[in-house]
């Protein structure tokens, strides 16, 4: 990788053909050590659900593509890749229905993500405080989404509040300009509404054992008369950016943490427009006992088959990175989209083939059988 450090002289288009000449070696040369892993990974295979944490066995990795709302795009994008992404990452407000997201799943025949936002999808204000969630205002969601896959049996990774350290983000602690937010969502409402959050929607006890592991996160005792929750088969990813913006000392990720006991998952935005290697790996190396997602990647301003390819020799090299999700946005012009990038979607096509990215995991959402004579829907 030293060498992609020493092309700032080289222009234009000769810059991007040797950054990414530099990176394919580097591919190449990765590659002959992990095509020995196969064999271990198949008999790891009955493992995936030990511990609750969905991880993939041995040396595979899940590719996933954002979900758009249209089954359609699924099918384009696993068209224009040769490859069925196995997970599907779906961007939800608090407390909204999915039907149509479990039907787009079933479709698709991929792994659930499920990113939860506390922001309203019509007017962008923010629908229910991290305060609020703390004290169990929303505990008839979170008991819903909990029942949800436990009565379904489905494997999912709920992903809440993504990207605490974004200013942009109704629930963000602070201001772009620095400056803290309201204190219901401070910091440390944060970590508190996501152990509540753990906690409820994974389920698996009686109400008084949910109540005693609240009241272990320091947290109120649930807010609604149930006589338990089923242990839903889920993996809570926490994912903040790298490096925070803004990026200040209290706005570093490591300040939302809400501790190692209520996440399963650690995991960061990447895209290329603010490709941040160091801070990657610093965020990476700091929890060391989490399996780790890059929950969002991207390119959106211009073809970049050298940051493609350097993404997979970073994770390559980061062997607890387990899920890499493709951001691909809405609609053929969008800036995100990869088939508009031609150098960049050939880089990806091929390392998708690798033997590395299985195109299903164990359990994935599917249709029923269709009725006799009838005709069953094409996976997208």
């Amino acid at each position: 990788m030293a060498a992609l450090g020493t092309l700032g002289n080289v222009p234009g288009s000769q810059h991007r053909r040797a950054a990414l000449a530099a990176v394919l070696v580097a591919l190449a040369t990765i590659a002959t050590c992990v095509g020995t892993a196969g064999a271990a990974g198949a008999a790891a295979g009955s493992t995936e659900l030990a511990g609750g944490v969905l991880v993939p066995p041995g040396k595979q990795v899940y590719f996933g593509v954002s979900d758009t709302g249209n089954p359609a795009n699924f099918g384009e994008f696993s068209s224009a890749v040769a490859k069925h992404p196995a997970v599907i990452e779906s961007f939800r407000s608090w407390g909204a229905d999915l039907t149509g997201s479990i039907e787009r799943w079933e479709i698709a025949r991929a792994r659930p993500m499920i990113h939860i936002t506390t922001a309203d999808p019509q007017t962008g204000g923010e629908m229910i405080s991290l305060a609020a969630i703390a004290r169990g205002v929303g505990d008839s969601y979170l008991i819903g989404l909990n029942r949800l896959f436990a009565s379904k049996h489905m494997r999912a990774y709920v992903r809440p509040l993504g990207e605490p350290n974004r200013c942009l983000n109704v629930y963000a602690a602070y201001e772009c300009a620095g400056r803290p937010r309201e204190a219901a969502d401070s910091a440390r409402n944060y970590r508190r509404a996501f152990r509540r959050i753990y906690v409820i929607v994974h389920g698996g006890g009686k109400a008084r054992v949910i109540n005693q592991r609240l009241a272990e996160a320091g947290l109120p005792p649930l807010n609604s008369t149930v006589g338990g929750l089923p242990k839903a088969p889920v993996a809570i990813v926490w994912s903040p950016l790298p490096s925070g913006s803004p990026t200040t000392k209290k706005n570093l990720p490591q300040n939302f943490f809400p501790g190692s006991k209520y996440v399963d998952w650690t995991g960061t935005d990447f895209y290329a427009s603010y490709p941040e290697w160091g801070a990657l790996t610093k965020l990476y190396e700091r929890y060391p006992e989490k399996p780790f997602a890059i929950t969002e990647w991207g390119v959106e301003a211009g073809d970049d088959p050298a940051f493609v390819a350097r993404l997979f020799v970073w994770v390559q090299r980061h062997p607890r990175t387990k899920m890499l999700v493709y951001y691909q946005d809405f609609g053929s012009t969008s800036s995100y989209r990869i088939q508009n990038y031609a150098e960049s979607l050939a880089v990806l096509k091929a390392q998708l083939h690798t033997g590395k990215f299985p195109a299903y995991a164990p359990g994935a959402p599917h249709l029923p059988p269709p009725p006799p004579g009838g005709v069953e829907a094409t996976p997208g």
